[in-house]
Formats: structure tokens, sequence, C-alpha cells
């Protein structure tokens, strides 16, 4: 992520700080599913203590998938929190501490789903194009809905919102506080990681009513019209005499395809000098 994508990310969501917090003021927040340790992210934060993020791969599993990744690479121990707005979200995850950068995986394509930024919301941080986003989040600190559909939102924090509070503000901070070490609750507890499974495609609808029977006549006018290509090229092949006889009209000057052509003429050596002229025209074309 260079400096012109990373000074996007934060100019859009300072420009739709204001509007976005006034409509956040009576949201209603759905439920989450039941916690699951495999989907609980851990950040030890300098601040003084664990941060709890319930993450949602139902809402952006590539997304998740992502960051679980690169926290059991340990890509996250050590990183600082390089922009972070009072009243609206801290961003970190990015190698460089500048806003610059990212992991070396490709970015992400965007995700956009029904979780609202309301506080503790985490999403992907993204430059100006809907799929940039890689390594990079931010955590709401205030609700702001005008963010909704436009970032993908993968969790929310659900434990240790006080540790998110205390982070140092400004962008860049005078003193930037840390991911000390990030850590699926899972693999604390020492069970194994569940495998990955890529979303699948969503099935098309099935057809219905008058689509369903257009459908079906264009499969039999379609059948129909092979049929009848099939029996023309049956025909075709039932006089292979008659054919060869009809191209070779001029007298052939090699002598080696005269001998053929006189073999052809004989129906007991038909099959024979087909297969020869066959040979020799596989020989000579194109690789």
């Amino acid at each position: 992520m260079d400096l012109k994508r990373s000074k996007f990310v934060i100019a859009a969501l300072a420009g739709l700080f204001v509007a976005g917090t006034a409509f956040a003021q009576a949201l209603p927040v759905e439920a989450p599913p039941p916690a699951d340790p495999q989907n609980i992210l851990n950040l030890d934060l300098s601040t003084g203590g664990r941060v709890k993020v319930q993450l949602r791969p139902d809402k952006a599993p590539n997304a998740v998938e992502r960051i679980k990744t690169l926290v059991r690479r340990h890509f996250y121990d050590g990183l600082t929190f390089h922009r972070v707005i009072e009243g609206f979200m801290a961003q970190g995850g990015d190698p460089k501490g500048t806003g610059e950068g990212g992991s070396e995986l490709p970015d992400l394509k965007a995700e956009f789903n029904d979780l609202p930024h309301v506080r503790g919301t985490m999403s992907m941080a993204r430059a100006e194009g809907p799929d940039t986003a890689n390594s990079q989040f931010y955590i709401m600190l205030q609700p702001n809905l005008a963010l909704d559909s436009n970032y993908t939102a993968i969790g929310r924090v659900i434990g240790g919102m006080q540790y998110v509070d205390a982070i140092e503000k400004g962008e860049p901070p005078a003193n930037p506080s840390k991911i000390v070490h990030a850590s699926i609750e899972s693999d604390d507890l020492g069970q194994p990681p569940v495998a990955y499974v890529p979303p699948a495609a969503p099935a098309a609808p099935a057809l219905t009513g008058k689509e369903a029977k257009e459908q079906q006549k264009a499969l039999e006018k379609a059948a129909k019209k092979l049929r009848k290509e099939n029996k023309t090229d049956s025909k075709e092949l039932a006089a292979p005499t008659k054919a060869i006889e009809s191209d070779a009209a001029p007298a052939p000057a090699d002598p080696g395809t005269a001998a053929a052509v006189a073999a052809v003429a004989d129906e007991s050596g038909t099959d024979a000098a087909v297969k020869e002229l066959a040979s020799d025209e596989a020989i000579a074309g194109p690789q």
C-alpha cells in the first residue's frame, strides 16, 4: 500500500465521520453467533491488556482467513497503530508503520456486508479501489454508519475495549501504541486449526415457467441441428472413392501419389490408400 493509497484510507474515513455518527444513535445491532475459539482474535496491546475480537467468517470469510493466516505467522506482533483519530477509529496492521505497507500476500476482493460500523467494529482498511485491502485494519472508537457497505467489516470487540480507547492518538501518534502479540484463541487453548474451506459460488437459480420452456426448446433445436449435421456427414463418408476421384481429376505429377490414387480406384485397396495419404498430409502440415 503506497503513500497515496494510505492517505486516502484516512481521508475517506474522516470525510464521512460527522455524517455517519449522526445516523448511528439508535442502531439495532444483529446478535452475533455463539463465540467460537477458532474465530476469536486476541490482541495483547501495549496499553495494558488483551482485546478480544469476535471474527465473522460468515460475513467476510476471505478477509477473516487473511487475518488468521497473518496472525499465525506472527505478522502483527510488534506493529503499531499508526493513525488514531479521537472519537473515530484506530488503524494498524502496517509493517512499515507509515500507512504505506502491507503483507506480501495479494490484495483481497471486497466482501462488503451488513455488519454496521458501530463502536468496536473491526474492518479492513483499503485504498481507492474496493479490492485493495491487504493487512491493515481499523477498530471503531465510535459508531459511523457512513462506512457501512464501503469497507469490509470482519468482526467486533467483545472484551477489552478500554485498551482500544487507551491507544495513543495522532496521525501519526508521538508514541504509537503497539500490538505486543496477536493470537487466535483456539491456538492459545491448544486446539488444532480448522481447515479453511473457501466459500462455494452461489448456485444458479432454477428456471421455472416460461424460461424453462424456452430453454428446453433451445436444447431440442440444437439437438435436431446436430443430428442433421451428423446425417449429412455420414452420407459424405459413405462415398470416399467418388470424393477422392473428383478432387484428383488432374493427373498427379508425383509417382507415389499416382500409385496411391490408382490404389484408391481399386475398392480392395481403398482403406490402405486413404490411410497412407492421411499419414503423408499429417507430416507435411503445420506443427
